[in-house]
């Protein structure tokens, strides 16, 4: 499914980004993680551009990009939301992916080839209740998969989205029990996903079997998505 390729992955250093990396390994793909958490390979704040920049040089060419950093951000009503909470879970979700395409897509480009996978989520399809910011950032980055393969359609980049339900991954303890129940509650089998399944997706994405597909959202919801 690959031949030599080199992978960079925000977020690695835990839930979907960390179950990626160790997939990808297993491909036979050297996977380098970024995070602000303790364990990954290089500390990186993606929304700061300054960060992401300084670990692209330090990283050098790669091949694949899974942008999985991501904050659940704050949780209650619209109208009782801190603008700074708004703010952070932008800078981290969206000006985070923006960072990191920036900093890497330019040298798939030149070598006419890459792939990037953003991590979205089926809350910025259907908007959750109670966490509205977060759902708005997902939202803004299935916008910015879509137009972004349809800028690259042509360069050898290819570009998608996965927009999962509830997965068992530490973000999500930062969810109010209530809000979680509630989101739960919709996926029809009847349980959260797994960190690994939403995995084996992203590296077929990220892989040189997908070669028809840019621009696309693929759902992994045990049932919920309804489009």
């Amino acid at each position: 499914m690959f031949s030599s390729r080199t992978a960079l992955i925000t977020g690695g250093a835990s839930g979907l980004g960390k179950a990626t990396a160790g997939r990808l390994e297993r491909e036979g793909v050297k996977a380098i993680t970024l995070d602000i958490a303790e364990g990954a390979d290089i500390f990186c704040d993606v929304s700061d551009p300054a960060d992401v920049q300084a670990a692209a040089e330090q990283v050098g060419p790669v091949d694949i990009l899974v942008n999985s950093a991501g904050i659940v951000g704050p949780n209650g009503p619209l109208w009782e939301i801190p603008e700074e909470g708004w703010r952070r879970t932008f800078e981290v979700n969206v000006h985070g992916v923006f960072h990191a395409c920036q900093a890497f897509i330019p040298g798939m480009r030149e070598r006419g080839w890459g792939r990037v996978v953003n991590i979205a989520s089926m809350a910025g399809k259907d908007g959750n209740p109670n966490i509205s910011s977060y759902s708005a950032a997902k939202g803004a980055v299935i916008a910015l998969t879509k137009s972004l393969g349809k800028e690259l359609a042509t360069s050898g980049v290819l570009v998608n989205a996965v927009a999962p339900a509830v997965i068992d991954t530490p973000m999500n303890a930062a969810t109010q029990p209530e809000t979680l129940a509630h989101i739960t509650s919709l996926i029809p089998m009847g349980r959260v996903g797994r960190p690994e399944e939403v995995a084996e997706l992203i590296v077929w994405l990220a892989s040189e079997k997908v070669s028809f597909s840019t621009g696309a959202v693929y759902d992994i919801s045990g049932g919920r998505a309804t489009y």
